[in-house]
């Protein structure tokens, strides 16, 4: 009797596949026939769950976003469940930003893969909307971790808006970093660099808009 695959198993295989070819070769490479080959299928077996190498890389790049807007979202479930200042409030922070950064193998993965489809997505259309709905989905965390941690000074919603993309632009430079200068850009490096970035937002050193225009 032929055995029975389970269609979500079988796309999830396909997708590491993909995620594995874009972490050694990059994006490029991961053609039908590739991913074929390095999951060990048949294009035709590819081809019964994904027609097109659009809708692999579509599904891919969802997969890789569901992955770490998940892992965002339970982090700050745990910070949420804490009082500010409260023993360990400091550590579930950095443990928060740290699940966008390849601190370990299965994140690097996830990070390489996430910044390949976000690049991808400027001359890719079909990419447009899961690039969309990841920035959407990374900046709605951020955004409720500044307010959590940004001193209300008076200086506005603005201001607020602008120090959720100066911590998300030091993420991705971090990401960026860590992916290229490894040896570099060690953990502890993107640690401490998030430690001394927390320091100034804690300290209500956020950007005013008013004294930029002064």
């Amino acid at each position: 009797m032929p055995k029975i695959v389970d269609a979500e198993v079988r796309r999830g295989e396909v997708v590491d596949a993909v995620f594995r070819i874009i972490a050694v070769d990059g994006l490029e490479r991961a053609s039908l026939r590739e991913v074929a080959d390095e999951a060990g299928l048949a294009v035709g077996s590819v081809r019964h769950y994904f027609a097109s190498s659009e809708e692999l890389l579509s599904y891919s790049f969802a997969t890789v976003v569901d992955r770490i807007i998940l892992r965002l979202s339970d982090a700050l479930a745990k910070l949420e469940a804490l009082p500010p200042g409260a023993p360990g409030y400091h550590e579930a922070v950095l443990t928060l930003l740290g699940e966008m950064l390849p601190l370990d193998e299965e994140r690097a993965v996830d990070a390489c893969v996430w910044m390949a489809f976000k690049n991808a997505a400027r001359i890719k259309p079909f990419l447009a909307a899961e690039a969309d709905r990841s920035h959407r989905g990374v900046a709605a965390v951020v955004g409720q971790l500044v307010t959590a941690l940004v001193p209300d000074n008076g200086s506005g919603q603005q201001a607020l808006v602008i120090e959720a993309e100066r911590l998300l632009a030091t993420i991705d430079g971090l990401c960026m970093h860590a992916l290229l200068q490894p040896e570099w850009m060690t953990a502890q490096m993107c640690r401490d660099v998030l430690e001394r970035h927390l320091a100034g937002m804690s300290a209500g050193q956020a950007v005013n808009v008013g004294q930029l225009r002064e």
